[in-house]
């Protein structure tokens, strides 16, 4: 049996009955990394040693009949979570030989509850892109199609579950960096609503749209990793004590669901293919006895603007820290401005670069309210339109790309339509809404990105739906991968 090919509540019930050990599972999905990674590019860092002693840990706790939903089941993390003594790059020059003397909250439950750390993915530098070509080391590559992205910015959580080095991997989303390239790879994304998982120990890009979210294989897996790793904390002020029904979640119900259908979202940007499969979706809903009705939300044409506004301002600030001086490279120069000059110069690629100009600029004095305090505004306009939505529909249904993959290069000279990547997803970080990521089928061999929203802290009908949804699309099968 191909371990490395089942889904993680597969898994889990093999350990259980003693099938196969959690040294075993983690072995294969090491020597599925060692045989696959050199083509895919998924991980930056194998930690192979702190792997095997997880898996033997867990495998105590299994013993002693003590073990969760995902004791002894390999796990892999987006390299800007933070992970003691496992090095935290962000995929920047900047970071690079950096190794966290703590352990940032989503890895320290992750590790309490027995999981079992393969190693920290790649993504776009600082979480900065839509494509995972914007890394300072290398670009990830989609293992259905190798001349393609895998999206971004958490590009290698999404390979490394859509080819099997991983059944659960963590990303961070902050415009859709979770959803598009789980869309983009064929495997399920979650974005939670902000608030509901700590980023304390994930390294900052935008902090009021920032949120670390889970891919899996199946809605079950991404269920068991997101409460993994919810709940209050109180190293992040941002974070709450809702109530939350995992018994609940599990129920697939789609009969008499209101499902909402934002025509801004299956407008002219969305490609015929997209458009196409997400219409058949909708077709299966009814089918199942859901109601899907069409729903207008104007702000959502102005969510791209909006966000690369707020996103590289608060980047500009949370940035700042990169000096030289307090940690990661240093530049030596005659004076601290040169040596600050140097490191930075030499530290940050040219997307990020990009960003903390634009987000300086926006902050400036003279410009301040032309622009970031404008977003705000925007911002809140757009999140009151969809509150008054879920006032109607329990969700909202829209594509999670506007496209499938894009070949390697191709929008690396055209920003516009690299930013317009994030078009369907940017909305419910804007409103920090919890929101899920499907696959609906494929275009000329590429998966296609079904995405579902609800409203605040309503993961409960955002899983019940997800799972009824789940049971009418096509199943999960690991792509085919050519290795020279």
């Amino acid at each position: 049996m191909d371990l490395c090919g089942l889904a993680a509540a597969q898994m889990r019930r093999m350990l259980d009955s003693r099938e196969v050990s959690a040294e075993e599972l983690a072995r294969a999905h090491l020597d599925r990394i060692s045989r696959l990674d050199p083509a895919v590019r998924a991980f930056i860092t194998v930690c192979e040693d702190r792997t095997l002693t997880d898996a033997a840990e867990a495998q105590k706790q299994i013993d002693g009949g003590g073990q969760g939903a995902l004791t002894g089941i390999p796990v892999a993390l987006k390299d800007n979570m933070i992970t003691k003594g496992v090095r935290t790059t962000c995929a920047s020059r900047i970071l690079e030989k950096y190794v966290p003397p703590f352990e940032g909250t989503a890895a320290e439950r992750l590790r309490r509850a027995g999981a079992v750390l393969l190693g920290k993915t790649n993504l776009d530098e600082f979480a900065m892109g839509s494509s995972t070509e914007y890394s300072a080391f290398f670009t990830t590559r989609n293992p259905w199609d190798l001349e393609r992205v895998p999206g971004g910015s958490s590009g290698g959580s999404a390979a490394a579950v859509a080819s099997g080095m991983a059944p659960i991997a963590y990303g961070s989303d902050t415009g859709g960096s979770v959803r598009q390239p789980a869309a983009l790879c064929g495997v399920v994304g979650l974005k939670p609503t902000y608030g509901r998982i700590s980023r304390y120990g994930l390294v900052a890009f935008s902090s009021s749209l920032d949120q670390i979210g889970p891919f899996g294989r199946s809605v079950e897996d991404v269920i068991c990793a997101f409460e993994a790793v919810m709940g209050r904390d109180p190293h992040d002020s941002t974070t709450v004590d809702m109530p939350y029904d995992g018994s609940k979640a599990r129920e697939p119900v789609l009969k008499g669901r209101r499902i909402g259908v934002p025509s801004e979202l299956l407008s002219g940007e969305i490609a015929p293919d997209v458009s196409h499969a997400v219409r058949a979706a909708l077709d299966l809903i009814s089918d199942a006895g859901g109601e899907t009705e069409e729903v207008s939300l104007p702000m959502i044409e102005h969510g791209v603007a909006t966000y690369y506004i707020i996103a590289p301002a608060e980047a500009s600030s949370n940035l700042a820290r990169y000096d030289g001086v307090r940690y990661g490279l240093r530049i030596d120069a005659d004076d601290s401005i040169e040596m600050m000059k140097g490191t930075r110069s030499a530290g940050f690629g040219s997307e990020v670069t990009q960003r903390i100009m634009i987000g300086t600029y926006v902050l400036s004095a003279g410009y301040y309210d032309a622009f970031y305090t404008k977003a705000h505004q925007a911002r809140t306009i757009m999140k009151r339109q969809f509150q008054e939505a879920f006032r109607k529909f329990d969700l909202l249904i829209a594509p999670t790309s506007p496209v499938p993959a894009f070949r390697l290069g191709e929008r690396l000279d055209d920003p516009m339509a690299m930013k317009l990547a994030d078009f369907c997803t940017i909305p419910a970080n804007i409103g920090g809404f919890p929101a899920i990521s499907l696959n609906c089928g494929f275009s000329n061999g590429l998966p296609i990105g079904v995405q579902l929203i609800a409203d605040s802290f309503q993961e409960e009908t955002l899983f019940s739906v997800a799972l009824a949804l789940e049971n009418l699309l096509p199943p999960f099968a690991l792509p085919e991968i050519e290795v020279a």
